[in-house]
Formats: structure tokens, sequence, C-alpha cells
């Protein structure tokens, strides 16, 4: 749920608790005595007054900024007179669109403050400039806290650094529930008394010209990942998506993490069993300290019920992606990265499957249950399917395209016991199946197929899928506990015997275990082949 307007305005009011502590700081540096820097400091105190009218204060940060843009200076360095515009841009970014329902802003405003009248646009969209009612409302950056990623992307400059939410009610095509975010810097101009606020978009162009000079722009990249919080049971409800998928299949689909940008190339990351899209989370945030990625890609998720068999949830990414193409025709090419089972997802979509190779693989058991099922039944349309032609390179991490080991052992049996499925498909599966073909796939007339039954080596779709020639290039990651042992390696879960495929274009082995998604090397590995693919986009 997205926070009310009273949460808003005391996220406002840390923020700017934040912004002075950090003027205290710079003053220990810059001892703050000039007559201007004086009276911006006297008009940035006036401004977060809730006593004053919401034009006065717009007024009075529309005066401190105005007071200290002249000496921004490279906006590289952390000065006083920096540190009190880039505040006053912030706050009055915030104060306009969200204090009394947003009635100021995005309208020309005339405003008085100490005898001084400034003329207040805000500019319209531009190539790396958004659109003033594009987002919903605007946190400071500094107020985000990040639970899940290690190190921060901050790039040091001026302006407002914001974190930009768009959220609307109904909910839009592949959002998430908390709406979709990006990095935002609001910067003021001044040309005598007429003052532009615009809402740049750092990701696109790091720098601007501000007050007739290029300037950086202060920007955290790292907040708009991590204003998606995780919940407290994270791992918990990573469990509990695979065990009762039922409770969790409100929840699942495609989702953009950021506004969809149709010059931007979508990487879909297909997350793995019992996890949920939150591990890619330090993945994102490491490739997105690359300027060049950051400029020309766009992160979107999967997240499906990984309890249900492969092969159906490997339907339901195809068909969310069917979905896109039909939303969104212009987009480019999807880059598609899979973590492991979710790498068993991935693979389903760049290979051709059909009735004839499934009979060639298993004979009698396939034709017996093609024979019995409509063209367009739901194990057909899991069964047999081409490959997405949207789909131009494929990155595999820790993928067990011939299954693990443990999903027969011990661990695999718990696993395949637990697993609750939804009460459609399993009712649906029942109706698919007889008695004497779930004894052969699943070793039981009671028990359906699921997704830790799917992962034992000796399930029969596995030769079938790994028959089939993948359609495009792709690259393989695997982990080896830093053991250095490869090919007799294992990341812990799955055997280097499982993950290597003959074809990749490139296999890299990094020291780490089978949750290797955040490794340092993983994130280098997977920038390289991301530049390759611009090279040849």
């Amino acid at each position: 749920m997205f926070p009310d307007l009273r949460h808003i305005r005391k996220r406002f009011r840390f923020a700017a608790a934040i912004t002075s502590a950090v003027f205290l700081a710079s003053c220990a540096t810059h001892p703050v005595g000039s007559p201007q820097e004086i009276a911006a400091a006297k008009s940035l105190r006036a401004a977060r007054s809730t006593q004053l009218s919401l034009e006065v204060r717009a007024a009075d940060y529309l005066q401190a900024a105005a007071l200290t843009a002249p000496e921004l200076g490279s906006g590289t360095q952390p000065t006083f007179t920096r540190n009190t515009y880039n505040a006053a841009s912030t706050e009055l970014t915030v104060l306009l669109r969200s204090e009394d329902g947003g009635r100021l802003w995005n309208h020309p405003l005339t405003l008085t403050a100490n005898n001084a009248t400034y003329h207040l646009r805000i500019q319209p969209a531009e190539y790396a400039v958004w659109s003033p009612n594009y987002f919903t409302f605007f946190v400071p950056s500094a107020q985000i806290k990040e639970k899940l990623i290690k190190k921060e992307n901050h790039q040091s400059g001026v302006g407002g650094s914001l974190v930009g939410v768009r959220q609307l009610n109904p909910r839009e095509n592949f959002a998430t529930f908390k709406g979709v975010t990006a990095p935002v810097t609001s910067t003021l101009d001044f040309k005598g008394n007429e003052a532009t606020l615009a809402l740049r978009r750092p990701a696109k162009q790091p720098t601007a010209a501000v007050e007739g000079k290029v300037r950086p722009l202060a920007a955290d990249f790292s907040a708009p990942l991590s204003y998606y919080q995780p919940p407290a049971n994270l791992m918990f409800v990573g469990l509990m998506a695979g065990f009762r998928g039922s409770h969790y299949a409100e929840k699942t689909g495609l989702y953009f993490l950021q506004p969809y940008d149709p010059d931007r190339i979508p990487i879909v990351f297909v997350h793995g069993l019992f996890s949920t899209p939150f591990t890619w989370v330090e993945t994102m945030n490491g490739l997105q300290a690359d300027p060049e990625i950051r400029k020309r890609y766009q992160f979107w998720v999967f997240a499906y019920t990984t309890g249900n068999p492969i092969l159906y949830s490997a339907l339901q990414l195809r068909e969310a992606l069917d979905q896109v193409d039909r939303t969104y025709p212009n987009h480019k090419p999807y880059v598609v990265i899979g973590h492991s089972m979710g790498g068993m997802l991935t693979h389903d979509q760049v290979i051709t499957l059909s009735r004839a190779t499934w009979e060639k693989q298993t004979r009698d058991l396939a034709k017996t249950i093609f024979s019995n099922e409509r063209s367009d039944s739901l194990v057909v349309r899991s069964t047999t399917f081409r490959p997405n032609p949207r789909i131009k390179r494929v990155i595999f991490i820790c993928t067990p395209h011939r299954g693990s080991d443990l999903a027969s052992g011990g661990l695999g049996k718990l696993g395949i016991s637990l697993i609750t499925l939804p009460s459609t498909l399993a009712s649906n599966l029942r109706n698919s199946f007889t008695s004497s073909e779930l004894v052969k796939l699943t070793g039981s007339s009671k028990r359906l197929p699921n997704s830790v039954w799917g992962l034992k080596p000796s399930s029969p779709a596995l030769p079938v899928i790994n028959s089939a020639p993948i359609k495009v290039p792709y690259h393989s990651i695997i982990g080896d506990r830093g053991r250095g042992d490869s090919p007799n390696s294992s990341d812990g879960v799955v055997a280097y015997w499982s993950s290597h495929l003959d074809g990749a274009r490139s296999e890299k082995i990094v020291p780490g275990p089978h949750g290797s998604t955040g490794l340092p090397q993983t994130i280098a590995e997977l920038d390289r082949i991301l530049k390759l693919h611009l090279a040849n986009d």
C-alpha cells in the first residue's frame, strides 16, 4: 500500500531534519558568514515552518535557491551553498506536489517572499526531463532505507535527489502494487525573477545545464529499488510461495520496476525455487552502477508460484511476455536472465517443443497423453511451444538444466510431499492424467507433478527439453563455492554437469554458492555480456 499524505508530511519533516544536519556538518568546514548565505539559511528555515501558508513557504524555498544558485561552482563539492540549493530544490518539489492535495502543482505561480516576487513554472517533458504529472508523488532519496543493498549508487552534484513514484488506481498494467519508481533530480533555474523547476532524468543524462553551466546532477540510483521494501519475513514468503501457491497467486506476474521506456532494452529477471523477485535487488543495483547499463536497459521481474510444475510456470511467463508484446508492440527485444529454476523457465522461452519431440523421447507415454488432450488444453499449451522471437539473448545463472540430485534425496522427497498445488491447477492435472500415467510420471497414482519433482534428474521432461536447440545466443554463470574444481564442481545445489551447456557463447565460473546472483563476479560478468549485447543491438 502507498503512504497517505499524512505519512508523506512526516517523511518530509524527517528529510528536512536530515538536511539540517548536513548543513551543520557543512558549516564546520565552510562557516556561514556572507550576507547572502545568512539570508539563504534564514529563507530555508522559514520555508520549513508549518505555521506559514503554502504559498509563503514555496516563496521562501525559491528565495533560498535563488540566493545560492549563482554560487554553485562546479557542483561536485558539498559546499554550504550547494547544500542549501539542493535542499530547497528537494523540499519545494515535495511540498508543491503533495501538500494540500497538490493544489499548486504544475500551475504558473507568482510567489512573494521578503519583498522579492518570483514567477515559477515547471518545465514540460523532453528527452531528459520527466513530464510534470507523470509521478504521483516524490520521496527524498535520503529518506529511503536500504535493506537489501550493500553498496549504494550515488552521484554527487546539484539538484534535489528524489524518488519519483507513479501509482494509479486502478493499477496500471505491469505496475507493482507500490507503483513504479525512478530517480529524479529537481533543479531550479533563475533568469531574474523568472524561475523554472525541472524534473530531470539522471539515469538518461547525468549532467544538465543549471544556471548557465553544465553540472553533474545529484542522484541516488539505489533508492528507487529500495523503495520496494521487502517484507520482514521475506524467506518465509518465498517458502510459502512454493509450498502454498494459492496464497501467493494474486502477486504473480510480470512487473516493471521502472517506467516503461521504448528506447531502453528490457531485461526480464526470473527468480528460482522458493524465492521472490527480491533476490535480484543486489544484482540490479550492481548493474546500474554502470552509467551505460542504466541508460540503455530497463529492469522487469517475473514473480511466480514456484511449487507449480516447471513447464506450467514457463507457460505463465510466455503468456506474460505475449501480453507485453500486445500492450507495448514498440518495445525493444528482450534479454532474459534466469537463476536456478528460473533459468529453466527461461530455457523454455527459446526452444521449440512439438508433440513429435515428446513422442520421440518418451514414446507411448506421450502418445497416450496427447491423444486424450485437446489442442488448446493446459497440458498441450505447457508442453508444446515455439521460441519467443523477441527474446534475443538469455543468461543462465546456476541453472539445473539436467536436474539436481538434491531433488531425488531426502530433502527433495520432503519438498515434493509438502507442496500443495492451487486447486484449479490440481483439478486440471487430475483430469488430464490417468492413475497409470501418474505412476509413470511421479511414481504414485495420487501424486501430481510439481516443481521439485521436475528437478529430479530422472524427470522425463529434462531430456526432451535438452534435446531441443536454443535459438538465441546464451551464456552460463556457474558457481563452484570457490573451490576451483570444475568440471567436478557444484554450487552446493546444482552440479557442474547439470548447469554446463556445450553451446554457450561464454561460461563463467564464479567462486560462490548457489545463491550467487549478487556476487561481484556475477555482476561483472553480466555487465560484460550486456555491453556485448549493446554492441550487437
